[in-house]
């Protein structure tokens, strides 16, 4: 998908992937055969399986890594749901507006199909409160769309990808 967070993205880092495609062939790409854009990639749409991404990692101070993590994993206890299971961000963001932001403004926080919620603490997040189906999180998310494009003529698009039926 080209995941990413604080500036960076998978795209930064990959030199190359391998990956059997549909024939059951195994073959190996570069980091620009894989046509990185945001939260995309040529594998987002396949039903390829990645065998393996070699990465450019960076060398670094010791301490200096451990405390870019420690602040990172402070921000993300501070501003996102980490205490519920969730899928991470459930939409993505756009050129224009915060997509938190629009749902917030909806009065979202905290609105609930079973045990499907968008979080009171970021509403970019539909968490598990503890019983929720996949049906639940699909009509949380149809709801959110719905309403988000009521008061704002806006579409927002899921940053989560949903298999099966």
């Amino acid at each position: 998908m080209n995941a990413g967070a604080h500036g960076k993205e998978m795209k930064d880092i990959v030199i190359e992937t391998t990956y059997i495609d549909n024939n059951g062939e195994i073959k190996t790409i570069s980091n620009k055969q894989q046509e990185f854009s945001y939260r995309n990639s040529i594998f987002k749409n396949k039903k390829w399986i990645i065998i393996s991404t070699t990465l450019k990692l960076e060398y670094g101070n010791k301490e200096e890594i451990k405390q870019k993590m420690a602040e990172y994993a402070e921000f993300r206890k501070q501003k996102q749901p980490i205490n519920y299971p969730n899928a991470g961000s459930t939409f993505k963001r756009t050129n224009d507006a915060i997509t938190a932001k629009l749902i917030d403004e909806c009065g979202l926080k905290g609105y609930q199909i079973g045990g499907a919620q968008i979080s009171e603490l970021h509403a970019g997040f539909i968490i598990n409160t503890g019983n929720a189906t996949a049906q639940d999180v699909l009509e949380l998310v149809n709801f959110t769309k719905n309403e988000v494009y009521k008061k704002f003529n806006k579409n927002i698009e899921l940053e989560i990808e949903i298999l099966g039926e």
